[in-house]
């Protein structure tokens, strides 16, 4: 606190206010003198406290220390002395919550963890107020229902003993909010507001603490009305630690959330503000109109129904009632009072606006309205979407799809939320409707809030990927993906509702499809009579196939449970007998593992149960791994005092990794949330545990069902419409069904989606964790050659066939080298990601035969293959390129031998010719010699040569 830092002094204390405080206690009267000074404060006579004024750190002298340095060490030093370093730019500020959040009321909830701070001043401020908070809260909200239960969370603390902290804020059934604190001295703290909040309007909800005193006030609309303000003051020091544990905003295990929208949500760390000086705007400000506007039609819309189940309910009859004839009628107008049909007392402007509504009410049949008014309007809801669903499945269906949006509207307002789904993908994808991303968004939350199972895997998956202008959001997406996967493994053991296994079904894959089969399937058909004869295998596939729903049969348990016992009983087959006790405990008591549930369960011995856990763990059993971990979380396990989350931990990560659904839950808790050492806290990982549950529900795996029996039956339309249902859920293997659809029928594709099916289905696919080789292949295709409006990418298209590759698939291996054949250069750390040494492999024909290696080693054919050819033309190449490289030499060397040769001929016999030649002999002197013709050289003719010479020479005279 005295020194600046330096050499030796690494870190000084840095102070910015020093308290000293001064107290007087009665004299000693054999109390203990070690009690700590807190406790002694508390019993105080009079006490008193004052603030001392500090020097900032760099403005502090430096010591002498009287040390020499050596010389290195002291340059470096000189070098930093008079810098002053600069804090990290860092605020208090931290916006939890961006995007509108629907809250479904359920168990679920938005998870949030604060760091501590890496500014030190910020740091030690934040450190100093635990026993003195000083923060504000500031959220929207749009609240559809008070709580239903006792109360509800909108935003409260979870510290490291999994108990409520400070702040903690909750709705109570009559509309009230519930304020609680910790206490320095350990206890709770808990007020209520003197006014209710308001419904179906988004108002803003502003908490603000400074030390024991409390300011709420909510403001309505966007020129932020003031509604109602309350100042709460208390005497006692709250304790708040915001890094000791982490927020939750909604609901979670230990309490339900509320029914409605949370909007952008602040939380300044260090600061109590006034309403005025919060900065808290309310973002996607259209969409947040949109939901208003949605429902304040859609009560209307309940209004109409109700009064419509209330006329049903008391004998009301639509007009064409009145002219039924049947013996019923004939005998109450022969004996009873006359009838008269009462007209509903709607007005022509309501009609008018409503006019699918009132259409879709007419038609129905008033025998299978309900009677109960609470449940009418949701069940009528369900009659008006069968309806349109049913439209939609004709040949014709997607080509209605405009004038069935209407009564999915409806259908939605009256809380069947199926229709919010299929309105959303509607819009988010264009089918066969104007593209509206903000009426997709809205019909999406709109489900999500109804807790629609395929609504919240869609938010899910647009937060996980933040696609479709959606913000990447791993904890939001964690909210929707948990909330599906809590319900899947009850899901599964329903015996109700419109569900089917989900099966990793690939339209390429033409061996699958052939084993495809219906109840008067062949496949089937064949099953059932070798299980009526006796067959044991037979027997345990086809109750496999009814228990579960599938190859295309569908989810029947009682049928199965039949075939189980029927093989247990008649054949006492060792697998049959054990899968009929399983499916019994299963369907009977929720539990597994005979012997150790009957322990656990009726006996309460749990050593015993314990013992059989045990045995089953070892054996690999993931039921039993998770019942050990049940113990150890409820502070069970024989021999072990107390709760143990971390061996609880270790036991649900053992189950998880062999597939059991519960324990996979608890690990992605633990993930998200960050409190076991074991489990450091990863939102994205979480995230993944989390989807990998909610995608094995059976509602999804029901529409994806539907989707491949349209494509079995050839029924192009409704097989599109079903699969980009669930694509959009973001399930993988749906996405690329959907773009093989796409492919094969590109005119279906171009007429009735409103988006490029293929790019968009493929680059989903590829970015999900279990995508196939075949999709990394395509989209590398399309990054290769350019996609309509995508421009041609050559790096990307590397990248894609060089995962592919790393899948193991041959044709990735054989797309890279032809890339190189074509001169594109392999990046450095694509060869790294392969496990090419790029020192080994410097050029590029050492990396081309790599490759084809490769590429042969993982081909699956056993003769020749594209690869082996390829490899085989490669070694071809190299060798007669060696051979024509020494033939060239040998050539140019003989050749230009040849020529030297040639030269120094031709130089011999021209020096040669140009010596004189030989005098002839001298002719007597009286001898006339004439050479009329010119002497014939060497050269000549030989047939020149051949002729007698002829000379003019006189003959003598005589």
């Amino acid at each position: 606190m005295v020194y600046r830092d330096d050499y030796f002094i690494r870190h000084s204390i840095s102070v910015s206010a020093v308290i000293v405080r001064a107290w007087i206690t009665h004299k000693y009267s054999g109390r203990d003198w070690n009690v700590k000074w807190e406790e002694n404060l508390l019993h105080a006579v009079a006490k008193n406290y004052t603030l001392l004024q500090t020097i900032p750190p760099f403005e502090r002298p430096f010591k002498d220390h009287q040390v020499c340095l050596e010389w290195n060490m002291g340059y470096i030093w000189n070098l930093r002395a008079n810098r002053i370093p600069q804090c990290p730019l860092e605020n208090d500020v931290v916006a939890l919550l961006g995007f509108p959040y629907a809250s479904s009321g359920e168990n679920t909830g938005i998870v949030k963890k604060f760091p501590r701070f890496r500014n030190r001043e910020l740091e030690a401020t934040r450190r100093q107020r635990m026993d003195y908070p000083v923060f504000t809260v500031s959220l929207w909200l749009y609240l559809l229902h008070y709580c239903k239960a006792n109360l509800c969370g909108i935003l409260y603390f979870v510290d490291s003993n999994e108990m409520y902290g400070t702040p903690s804020v909750f709705l109570t059934e009559e509309g009230y909010l519930h304020i609680q604190m910790h206490l320095v001295k350990g206890e709770d703290l808990a007020v209520k507001t003197k006014f209710i909040i308001p419904l179906k309007e988004w108002f803003r909800l502003d908490i603000s603490f400074n030390g024991g005193q409390i300011v709420v006030t909510t403001s309505i609309g966007q020129d932020l009305k003031s509604y109602h303000n309350q100042t709460i003051s208390f005497r006692e020091d709250f304790h708040y630690n915001d890094t000791a544990g982490y927020f939750i905003i909604g609901g979670s295990r230990y309490v339900a959330g509320i029914e409605g929208f949370f909007g952008p949500l602040k939380y300044y760390r260090l600061r109590s503000l006034h309403p005025a000086q919060i900065f808290n705007p309310l973002r996607e400000k259209q969409l947040a109109e949109q939901i208003k506007l949605y429902y304040e039609r859609c009560a209307e819309v309940q209004e109409i129904v109700s009064a419509y189940a209330s006329a049903a309910k008391h004998g009301g009859e639509r007009q064409e009632a009145c002219h039924l004839h049947n013996s019923y009628l004939d005998l109450q107008r022969r004996y009873g009072r006359p009838s008269m049909c009462r007209a509903f007392p709607w007005e022509k402007e309501l009609k008018d606006k409503h006019p699918s509504l009132f259409q879709a009410l007419l038609e129905m049949d008033l025998l299978t309205v309900p009677r109960n008014q609470n449940e009418s309007v949701s069940e009528i809801g369900g009659k008006i979407f069968e309806k349109a669903v049913k439209r939609l499945s004709s040949v014709d269906g997607l080509h209605q799809i405009s004038s069935i949006v209407p009564f999915l509207m409806d259908s939605s307002c009256c809380g069947y939320h199926k229709a919010s789904y299929y309105l959303a993908v509607f819009y988010e994808t264009g089918l066969n409707v104007p593209r509206d991303q903000l009426q997709g968004m809205l019909y999406s939350l709109v489900g999500g809030q109804g807790s629609e199972r395929l609504s919240s895997m869609n938010l899910g998956y647009k937060h996980y990927q933040g696609i479709d202008n959606y913000p990447l959001d791993w904890e939001l997406s964690y909210a929707y993906y948990s909330n599906i996967a809590t319900k899947t493994p009850l899901d599964q053991h329903t015996l109700q509702g419109d569900q089917a296994y989900v099966e990793t079904i690939r339209l390429k894959d033409d061996e699958i499809l052939k084993v495809q089969t219906k109840e008067d399937g062949d496949v089937f058909m064949w099953l059932k009579h070798e299980a009526t004869r006796g067959n044991a295998a037979a027997q345990q596939r086809l109750a496999q196939m009814l228990f579960w729903g599938q190859q295309g049969v569908a989810k029947n348990p009682e049928a199965a449970i039949e075939w189980y016992a029927k093989g247990a009983l008649e054949t006492e087959d060792p697998a049959l007998i054990y899968d009929y006790a399983i499916v019994l405990f299963k369907g009977l008591h929720q539990a597994v593992n005979g012997l150790g549930w009957y322990y656990h369960k009726f006996k309460k011995n749990y050593a015993k149960a314990a013992k059989y856990w045990l045995k089953a763990e070892e054996m690999g059993n993931p039921d039993a791994s998770y019942n050990l971990g049940v113990l150890h979380l409820d502070g069970i396990f024989p021999g072990v005092p107390g709760r143990n989350q971390t061996l609880a931990g270790e036991y649900f990560h053992k189950a998880a990794q062999g597939g059991h659904m519960e324990g996979t839950l608890w690990c992605s808790l633990y993930y998200i949330t960050g409190n076991l050492e074991t489990f450091p806290r990863d939102p994205e990982k979480a995230v993944v545990w989390a989807k990998h549950v909610a995608e094995k529900n059976g509602y999804l795996g029901h529409v994806i069902r539907k989707g491949l029996n349209a494509y079995l039956e050839g029924s192009w339309h409704e097989a599109l419409l079903y699969y980009v249902l669930a694509a959009e859920t973001g399930i993988e293997v749906s996405q690329t069904n959907l773009a093989h659809i796409c492919e094969e029928r590109p005119d279906l594709a171009r007429r009735y989606l409103g988006v490029n099916c293929v790019w968009r289905y493929y680059n989903f696919s590829v970015f999900q964790i279990d995508a196939p080789s075949f999709a990394y292949l395509k989209m590398g295709d399309l990054y290769y050659y350019g996609h309509q409006n995508q421009s041609q990418d050559l790096e990307l298209s590397v990248q894609m066939y060089a995962q592919a590759a790393l899948d193991g698939d041959s044709q990735g291996f054989f797309n890279l080298a032809l890339l190189i054949e074509e001169g594109t250069i392999i990046p450095h750390h694509i060869l790294d990601f392969l496990e090419i040494d790029s020192t080994l492999h410097s050029n590029n024909i050492s990396i081309l035969q790599e490759l084809y290696e490769r590429c042969w080693s993982h081909s699956n054919e056993e003769s020749f293959s594209p690869c082996s050819l390829a490899w085989l033309y490669l070694h071809l190449r190299l060798l007669w390129g060696a051979i024509l490289h020494s033939a060239l030499i040998y050539f140019l060397g003989t050749f230009l031998l040849s020529i030297l040769i040639a030269w120094t001929v031709q130089y011999f016999q021209s020096v040669s010719a140009s010596d004189p030649p030989p005098r002839p002999s001298q002719a007597s002197p009286d001898t006339a010699t004439s050479t009329a013709s010119p002497a014939v050289t060497p050269a000549a003719d030989a047939s020149d040569q051949d002729q007698p010479t002829v000379t003019n020479n006189p003959e003598p005279r005589g």
